[in-house]
């Protein structure tokens, strides 16, 4: 990967069809939608359409008894608080991996590259390993979600650590700030892996599920925490596409069109520490979906940001929501660590779309 930031020509830059492009987007709200209640469906207890349909109905007030007593315990408790955190997660990863490949103007970034995930993991695996009584002391469910808490920390002090070495003269450089994270990132996984060989196997296990993702601790308090990060993030970051677009063509020429670009740099970095810190925290490491979503849509709709950082999140809401009902009912009635799974469908679609532009 080059430790520069890449500077794309400025015919990647554009709008191309707005009616192909309009109608690409309605696809994906559909697909979305579609998949969502695919997942709600199917399981160990299988729920019809209309029987989902009378349940959320059920739910609203309005009665209308054509469901069991037990499928609506199932889709209401367990099923759509999993959907609902697929969905807003996977959102979470697709925009944000477009918006730091925007930054970077390198189609190899990812929110990990500024050390997101590394400094959650390691404040993780420091919890789980040194067994800080705190987080057991905590009461209700702040002690219960207090690891999850620890690990944003984590993410947003690795974050702020590369960001303060990456300004000098009241400007964030975006090279620094890429060898910051290629070092903070080394530091974080050096001191993780000390703390692995530290640990005993009741805690390496707890350490591996936990860094292989899943979405098998969703409930509704798990949304609730969530939903305020996620729709600052999904809000905050389509208002920079007309900025990201200028930003592409570098530094100096955005700024000569009006672009503040440090306070571009500062918001998308505030917005992608905030969405992916707690989706980690949530959910564990998911790899693949910020890297290979962006790329996709790039594909469909163009390289304007103005679509593709909406683009990013719905597509990425739907792979994370598929792969999530694909890794619990594969290996039924285990269940597939979502990252394992993310990392073997996204790795060869990468691989070939690497392929594809290097041929063009």
């Amino acid at each position: 990967m080059s430790i520069t930031a890449e500077k794309p020509a400025t015919k990647l830059i554009q709008i191309g069809k707005p009616f192909q492009q309009s109608v690409i987007l309605t696809l994906l709200v559909v697909g979305l939608v579609v998949s969502a209640c695919i997942s709600a469906c199917v399981g160990a207890v299988k729920i019809s359409l209309s029987e989902l349909y009378y349940i959320l109905l059920n739910q609203l007030g309005i009665a209308n008894q054509h469901f069991e007593e037990q499928q609506q315990l199932i889709l209401t408790v367990i099923r759509l608080p999993r959907v609902l955190l697929g969905v807003m997660i996977g959102a979470v990863l697709g925009i944000t991996g477009a918006a730091m490949q925007g930054l970077f103007r390198n189609p190899l970034a990812d929110p990990g590259l500024i050390g997101i995930s590394s400094g959650a993991s390691l404040f993780a695996v420091s919890a789980i390993v040194l067994e800080l009584k705190i987080l057991s002391d905590l009461s209700g469910w702040v002690g219960l979600y207090a690891l999850s808490a620890f690990a944003f920390v984590g993410a947003c002090l690795a974050t702020i650590l590369v960001y303060q070495i990456s300004r000098s003269g009241g400007k964030i450089h975006i090279s620094t700030m890429l060898l910051a994270g290629i070092a903070v990132n080394a530091l974080t996984g050096a001191l993780t892996g000390l703390l692995i060989y530290l640990a005993n196997d009741a805690q390496l296990r707890t350490i591996t599920f936990w860094s292989l993702g899943s979405l098998g601790g969703a409930n509704w308090p798990v949304v609730w925490v969530l939903l305020p990060f996620v729709c600052i993030t999904l809000f905050g970051l389509p208002r920079l596409g007309k900025a990201l677009n200028a930003f592409s063509l570098g530094e100096s020429q955005a700024e000569h069109l009006g672009i503040n670009a440090a306070s571009l740099k500062r918001q998308v970095i505030l917005f992608c520490t905030l969405g992916v810190g707690v989706s980690v925290a949530m959910a564990g490491l998911i790899g693949f979906v910020g890297l290979v979503v962006p790329h996709m849509i790039r594909l469909l709709v163009g390289a304007n940001h103005r679509l593709v950082l909406p683009g990013s999140a719905l597509l990425g809401a739907i792979v994370l929501t598929l792969a999530d009902l694909t890794a619990r009912t594969i290996v039924a009635p285990a269940e597939l660590s979502i990252g394992i799974l993310t990392a073997l469908l996204g790795a060869p679609v990468f691989l070939y779309i690497l392929l594809k532009e290097h041929k063009r």
